[in-house]
């Protein structure tokens, strides 16, 4: 998905209005804040409207039917094969995640959808595709797919329905009332759920953002193929602790993920610090959290890190 006027946007604001260099840490730190403020409100804005709306004509039993199939790993496999075909990042995906817990969806099936969305893009299997060849970019998306399907089903089989905040179901609770309302009165519902829940959420989708722009232009990207390159037999899991603090989506690492490999960095080594970059993000995690109990976000963030780590080393070995 391209982002030119946003882009274009933060060029203006920061390096022409402002007057801030490009070339300065500073400068591509605020910058980053700059295009990924504008970018996540807008996605926010249209993708839980859109959400809020298309809810409207599916009553929840139909979604929770569709994607609560009977058996739940069938759902798994649904949900994160969703995630693949939908242009979200990690921070824009969290209000479809809502969406399907307040229609009763299963949680594990919930998260193999949060987990497939912003792993497995679009636009990083083309630049894969084309830096690395087709048999790389269908690694990453099968692996990615595996990750989204396995850690789901590990949340479902916990029963951690409870650790999801009240607030949540109780918003599901009162979209399910009413009769069957026009298209006005569905587009006005759509927008003041999307009101609602953008203000419970925005100075968290702040925060997170510039954490990760501080992090975009401050930490060296250099010290993952210093400590985490070959010989290391943690390397795998160093590096997935590296990405898991940083910030930026999936065809936003491909450039550093190519740069990591020719210093020398294995091709699961590098597969996994990007996943742990776009699936664990600290935006999302921020976000997550008005959602999610801690027990829950915890649960997440582990079972995810480690699927990526195993993958990682058992990546290395076949490639």
């Amino acid at each position: 998905m391209s982002f030119s006027p946003f882009v274009d946007l933060a060029d203006l604001i920061v390096y022409r209005m402002l007057g801030f260099a490009p070339t300065t840490r500073l400068g591509d730190s605020i910058h980053f804040f700059v295009l990924d403020t504008s970018k996540i409100f807008f996605l926010l804005f249209v993708i839980v409207f859109g959400v809020a709306l298309l809810r409207s004509f599916f009553p929840p039993e139909k979604i929770k039917r569709i994607l609560s199939h009977r058996l739940e790993f069938t759902g798994n496999i649904l949900a994160a094969t969703l995630g693949i075909v939908t242009p979200f990042c990690s921070c824009s995906a969290v209000p479809m995640f809502i969406g399907f817990v307040e229609s009763g969806v299963p949680l594990g099936v919930t998260f193999s959808f949060l987990v497939s969305a912003p792993t497995v893009n679009e636009v990083a299997l083309v630049m894969l595709w084309g830096l690395f060849g087709w048999k790389i970019a269908l690694i990453y998306m099968m692996t990615g797919l595996t990750i989204a399907i396995i850690s789901g089903f590990m949340i479902g089989r916990l029963g951690l329905e409870n650790q999801v905040e009240d607030y949540v179901y109780q918003i599901k609770m009162a979209d399910a009332d009413g009769g069957t309302p026009s298209f006005r009165e569905r587009a006005i519902s759509a927008w003041s759920y999307t009101k609602s829940l953008l203000k419970r959420i925005w100075p968290y989708v702040l925060i997170g953002i510039g954490l990760g722009s501080l992090i975009h232009g401050y930490v060296p990207i250099g010290l993952v193929a210093t400590y985490a390159g070959k010989g290391n037999p943690f390397a795998v899991l160093i590096a997935v602790l590296m990405g898991i603090p940083l910030y930026s989506n999936a065809a936003g690492t491909i450039p550093i993920v190519q740069a990591l490999i020719e210093k020398g960095l294995p091709m699961g080594t590098a597969l996994a610090f990007m996943m742990s970059v776009v699936a664990i993000s600290p935006p999302e995690l921020i976000i997550l959290r008005k959602v999610l109990k801690p027990k829950l976000l915890a649960v997440f963030v582990a079972m995810v890190a480690v699927a990526i780590v195993i993958i990682g080393y058992i990546f290395n070995v076949i490639l």
